[in-house]
């Protein structure tokens, strides 16, 4: 049975449509969609995503039977178009496109004009009746299919161009004449051939296969490679190659192309947003190679610009464009990105997908269109990415700051940044990676820049506008960027750039304003956001359809405030190591560490239990009744005394301590493997008078605030790292009778619960051992983690990468839970765990807990709740409503 590769669209029908993304990728299907609707579509076909997979599969060779397909395809679109594919007097051209499943802007590669050559040129004049639009119609596909295909730096003809203009003395495209075109045309074949020892090829089969290979090739270039990973697209899904008639928007000025948002991407305002070109083909919009001017009437005034929009200069044209984008939206019930060619006055749709967009404008649209009717709010709360949320929890610039405006550009990605000036992506890369905030400043960025954008904080281009590669890259990533500073004259030579006559070198600190299209001088003050508005009300929605409860880890009153502030149902976890560091009491600690028997201890330990008590007071008191999981001190004890020789002196000198007592104790708790040592329960165990005073202080907080009148809280007493059903029962002893001294002495009625947190794969095991004493399991996924892999997470970091590069692992498994292997281990210990205490409670408070793909897991197995940063609450309230109506 023979294979089919192959799909074509166009002249009112098509063989897909928009449910087939996975074999079409996104473009081909919606091409296939739009062609169904009648909408107007340049015929074409696509190739699947079979096809790409079948091609690495053989090892980079197509398909047997495709050669035949897509020659029926080309027949497909000779029909309609009644042009015939390398005829020199009634010449077909071709576009040859990527198209993944998964939007990926400017990650994979395109090409324009395909079949054109020295022959077909001539009769496109003809045909035409226009020579100069002709050869700018060949001289661009020269340079794309030269860089995209062949491999040659573009560069080099932008340098064959620019110079071309210099001696001329203009400086826009535009201002080349027929015969320009053709000299620049002639140079563009000899660098060719110059470099590649052979002529630019002329057969346009030829050019069509290359192209088809090209487009598979890039595929599994770096650039597509780096966003797969951070966009967690499987390499598995490979990507289509869209086949389309070219219609061509550079044929004079009723000609015209262009990009828009059915709403704007930014705040979501219900505007059409976009920009185009008057003769101009789409990457001359998308590559800010020209600033393009506004669509409509309002959105040019509001920039202040001179040049007409599309609503003035193609005012027929532009109501239709008009009618046509708010059909998609309501077709698509979603704000759709669309791309789109005038040919001399006649409008062509060339491209349709749910457009990428900021979290602000994420949360607008999805509550407003569940306002309108347009969606459910179930739809609603689904759509935003819980991510993406973390844009809004970034800082932008206080009102009342002084603003010192160095230069304006277009906002193109909302938020602000400060950093260091730097002019190349590989010492973004570099400064970024050494924990260093960069500012970086291109003329535009292209994607081999990716890896430098995602490590800046903030991005400014000299050129290109709001749809330009640097503005759709950094609204995906949340990243506040300034595109169209045209007032900004870099020196790459020099590694500066000025700009009103000042010049601000590389390194210089700079401060950017997304949202205003304003870069500043030095570093100015900012503000946190306000999470109200269509925030508060998605939560509301959210908070509505979620069953997971979701905690936050927090330890300090400000980490308890904070996760408050965004909606946590209590403290999951608080480390109360931290609380040892703190320097009116890291001294006690070392004494009881430094003593030589119990009651040497006991008294150091009741220096600390004043602090640990009111520690406790002023969580309990923020937190209102709340529930708290408090983890009985965790890790050895050695952490607690100073490391070096030199250290260790400073430390005795100042606090009086025996120098020579100090080093000695410190070498007796040296431990070679101190992760798997001396610590966690282990601890309580061999001094159960440090775990005597933190429950003691723990229930005497509890009573204080009890007696006081406020909401009596519950205390959660954790015990770390256990094991073995013997050693829980030995610590539930020992918590029980403290607390209950303790609630005796006070004369207060008070509830508490004990429990452990699950890091061990042996506590998973015997989880049933566990719950005869434990009340209530949390799940410390970064130990548990650690200990099934046998990993540590302080070290990963030199290797994991390799295992991620080369398919052994998906993901990160210290970022996303690894739910075959760890996640078994939580199945069972939940399942253990309630079949002897049915009412047993349980929840994880690992970093996992903040991840949205673990956060469904969590709801998958029934966990009463995930904790989490107190940043990342909002995100885990919305994945756990977005878990709990995908089970649905």
């Amino acid at each position: 049975m023979t294979n089919r590769w192959v799909y074509s669209f166009g002249g009112g029908g098509a063989e897909g449509d928009a449910s087939m993304k996975n074999l079409l990728g996104g473009k081909g299907a919606n091409l296939a969609e739009m062609s169904s609707l009648g909408l107007p579509v340049p015929p074409g076909f696509t190739i699947t995503t079979e096809a790409c997979n079948s091609y690495y599969a053989a090892g980079r060779q197509y398909p047997a039977d495709l050669a035949a397909q897509v020659a029926g395809g080309i027949g497909h679109i000779e029909q309609i178009t009644q042009k015939t594919f390398g005829d020199a007097a009634n010449p077909l051209l071709v576009s040859v496109r990527s198209g993944a499943r998964a939007s990926m802007p400017g990650m994979m590669d395109t090409v324009l004009n395909l079949g054109l050559n020295d022959a077909t040129v001539e009769g496109l004049s003809l045909l035409s009746g226009d020579r100069r639009f002709a050869f700018d119609s060949y001289r661009r596909f020269i340079q794309m299919y030269s860089n995209v295909v062949l491999g040659l730096d573009h560069h080099s003809f932008e340098e064959i161009l620019d110079d071309h203009k210099d001696r001329l003395g203009i400086d826009v495209d535009t201002a080349l004449t027929a015969k320009d075109w053709e000299t620049i045309v002639a140079e563009y074949k000899r660098a060719v051939e110059r470099e590649l020892g052979k002529p630019f090829p002329q057969d346009p089969q030829e050019q069509l296969w290359g192209a088809v290979g090209a487009v598979f090739q890039s595929w599994m270039n770096d650039r597509a490679k780096f966003y797969r990973r951070m966009h967690d697209i499987p390499e598995s899904w490979g990507t289509a190659v869209n086949i389309q008639s070219m219609v061509f928007g550079n044929l004079g000025d009723t000609s015209a192309t262009g990009v828009a948002f059915t709403r704007n991407p930014s705040t979501g305002d219900p505007a059409l947003y976009g920009e185009f070109l008057i003769n101009a083909q789409g990457e001359d919009v998308v590559a800010g190679i020209r600033t393009p001017q506004s669509l409509t009437k309002a959105a040019r005034e509001e920039m202040g610009d001179r040049n007409p929009s599309m609503e003035e200069a193609l005012p027929t044209v532009f109501a239709e464009f008009r009618d046509v984008a708010a059909r998609l939206e309501r077709h698509y019930r979603d704000m759709q990105d669309v791309e789109f060619t005038v040919e001399q006055g006649r409008l062509w749709m060339l491209q349709t997908r749910n457009g990428k967009r900021t979290a602000k404008a994420a949360l607008k649209v999805a509550v407003d269109m569940a306002g309108e009717g347009l969606i459910t709010q179930g739809e609603a709360v689904s759509r935003i990415d819980p991510a993406a949320l973390d844009q809004l929890l970034h800082p932008t610039i206080s009102p009342d700051a002084v603003r010192t405006v160095i230069a304006k550009g277009l906002p193109a990605s909302p938020g602000a940044a400060v950093g260091a000036i730097v002019f190349s992506s590989e010492d973004a890369e570099r400064r970024g990676a050494a924990g260093e905030a960069v500012i970086l400043v291109r003329h535009e960025t292209s994607p081999e820049d990716i890896k430098g954008m995602h490590a800046a904080r903030g991005i400014i281009t000299a050129r290109g506008g709001m749809t330009s590669h640097a503005a759709v890259v950094a609204r995906g990533w949340g990243i506040p960027c300034v595109s169209g500073a045209g007032d900004i004259a870099i020196d790459l030579k020099n590694r500066n750039f000025s700009v009103r006559g000042k010049v601000f070198e590389e390194g210089e600190t700079v401060t950017i304003d997304g949202s205003t299209g304003e870069v500043l001088a030095g570093s100015v003050k900012m503000i946190e956001p306000e999470l109200t508005g269509d925030f508060a009300a998605l939560m509301v929605w959210a908070d509505q359809m979620r069953r997971l409860k979701v905690r936050a880890n927090a330890e300090t009153p400000l980490d308890a405030r904070t996760a408050r502030q965004f909606g946590a149902e209590g403290i999951g976890l608080c480390r109360t190591e931290h609380m040892f560091f703190d320097e009116h009491r890291i001294a006690a600690v070392r004494e009881m560490i430094l003593a030589d028997d119990e009651s040497g201890r006991r008294a150091a330990l009741a220096k600390i239990a004043p602090f640990q008590k009111a520690d406790f007071v002023e969580l309990f008191t923020i937190m209102e009744g709340l529930p708290v999981t408090i983890r009985l001190l965790d890790p050895p004890l050695h952490e607690f005394l100073p490391h070096s020789e030199e250290d260790l002196t400073a430390v005795a000198e100042a606090t009086g301590l025996d120098a020579a007592k100090l080093m000695r104790r410190a070498r007796e708790l040296h431990e070679s493997n101190p992760m798997l040592g001396h610590r966690g329960c282990r601890l309580g165990i061999s001094f159960p008078e440090i775990y005597e005073m933190q429950v003691r202080a723990i229930i005497e907080a509890a009573c204080e605030i009890a007696k006081s009148g406020k909401p009596a809280p519950v205390p959660e007493i954790m015990h770390p790292l256990v094991g073995k059903g013997t050693e829980m029962k030995f610590l539930r002893d020992l918590t029980d009778r403290t607390a209950k001294a303790v609630i005796a002495e006070q004369g207060v009625a008070l509830e508490y619960l004990v429990g452990t947190m699950i890091e061990l794969p042996r506590a998973a095991i015997r989880a049933g051992d566990l719950a005869e004493n434990a009340e209530f399991f949390s799940f410390g996924t970064n130990d548990l983690t650690q200990t099934t892999f046998g990993i540590s997470r302080d070290d990963a970091g030199k290797f994991l990468n390799d295992y991620i590069e080369k398919g052994i692992f998906e993901k990160d498994p210290f970022v996303s839970l690894d739910q075959e292997g760890v996640g078994d281990l939580i199945r069972i210990a939940a399942e253990r765990g309630r079949a002897v205490r049915p009412d047993v409670k349980l929840g994880i408070c690992g970093e996992h807990g903040g991840d949205p793909a673990s956060i469904a897991f969590c709801e998958e197995v029934g966990l009463d709740y995930v904790s989490c940063s107190p940043f990342r609450v909002p995100i885990a309230r919305l994945a756990a409503a977005q878990a709990a109506l995908a089970k649905k």
